[in-house]
């Protein structure tokens, strides 16, 4: 047991420090091309925002709602889906994540599979389809502070996050910012 809880805080510091520091662990080759997807993912002009991020092969066929996705939830822990909602907030750093209104009170954290893209840091407010893994997990009070910053929160507002929560979260291997 003491092995497990030691290889979920590496994953969990690992998670932390990946949003940070992927661009340092890039090569220079690596780093140029990173730049270019941040650039063109978050170039200020707003026909620039719509497009489809990650998996080119994403479509809108068969999304459903949030709601319909949180009845689907009730039989599980996690399901594969496409679901088209608003875009709640963005990862103001790189778009490395974002969040979807699921409920009036409720938001999902949606993550890019594999680091692999990001998508602009202002499509606030956009509708998208997001198409991959919905999961019922437990945020930690490390991720939560980690999002908070990257969303612009003050360090008062970070520091008092002290409690993990209970939510939906998603990895997407698609997006498309309508």
């Amino acid at each position: 047991m003491k092995k497990f809880s030691l290889l979920m805080a590496l994953a969990v510091v690992f998670a932390l420090s990946s949003c940070a520091e992927k661009a340092a662990e890039s090569t220079e080759e690596e780093a140029t091309e990173e730049v270019s997807n941040d650039e063109s993912a978050n170039e200020g002009a707003e026909e620039t925002i719509a497009g489809t991020y990650g998996d080119e092969n994403t479509t809108a066929e068969g999304a459903v709602s949030p709601e319909e996705m949180l009845a689907m939830l009730e039989e599980t822990d996690s399901i594969q889906v496409k679901v088209k909602g608003t875009v709640a907030d963005v990862c103001q750093r790189k778009g490395c994540w974002m969040d979807m209104a699921i409920t009036e009170d409720e938001s999902m954290t949606i993550k890019f599979k594999d680091y692999e893209f990001f998508v602009p840091m202002n499509c606030q407010g956009k509708t998208a389809i997001v198409d991959g893994y919905a999961k019922k997990e437990t945020q930690t009070v490390e991720w939560l502070q980690h999002k908070a910053s990257d969303a612009g929160a003050t360090e008062e507002e970070i520091a008092a996050i002290t409690e993990p929560e209970h939510s939906i979260t998603f990895m997407a291997s698609g997006v498309i910012i309508e």
